[in-house]
């Protein structure tokens, strides 16, 4: 399976994962859930915290920062769904975020970057945690592809 993987850097942070890892953290996730697609297209844009907090306020009414956000991408109507196979669309994440919930829940920076992206990427994938049990699916799979990473339960304590 191929990746097209388009980062934004938008903070020009020189401390974010690389594309490798990000796009095995991808690539993982999506075989974990047997996607089927020969691609996987997808932006991932590292945002400031005012940005992520706009974001949030202008497509969920939330005034306040996240760390990520999902976008899944919506077909054009009037256009055949073949002609996008493999686009999943864009996550945004707060790059400031990212490392002060990583140091307030004791964790590797580099593991809360993956937990995040395979979250979002699970968003992308029509994934989410409205109903309690929805959230223990999601977190399920979560746990199960960041173990495949070495990374320990991000849910614990």
């Amino acid at each position: 399976m191929q990746i097209h993987l388009d980062i934004q850097n938008s903070i020009d942070a020189d401390d974010i994962p690389t594309q490798t890892q990000i796009g095995e953290w991808i690539k993982t996730t999506l075989n974990q859930i047997n996607y089927e697609a020969n691609t996987a297209c997808l932006t991932l844009r590292i945002v400031s915290s005012d940005e992520i907090q706009q974001l949030n306020s202008d497509f969920r009414g939330k005034e306040s920062p996240t760390n990520v956000l999902s976008f899944p991408f919506e077909i054009p109507e009037m256009i055949p769904a073949s002609e996008f196979e493999g686009v999943l669309g864009d996550l945004a994440i707060c790059r400031d975020l990212v490392i002060s919930e990583a140091q307030q829940q004791d964790k590797l920076i580099e593991h809360h970057w993956a937990h995040l992206i395979v979250h979002g990427v699970l968003h992308l994938l029509g994934y989410d945690h409205i109903e309690d049990h929805d959230a223990e699916a999601m977190e399920s799979l979560e746990v199960v592809i960041l173990a495949k990473h070495q990374i320990k339960d991000p849910y614990l304590s």
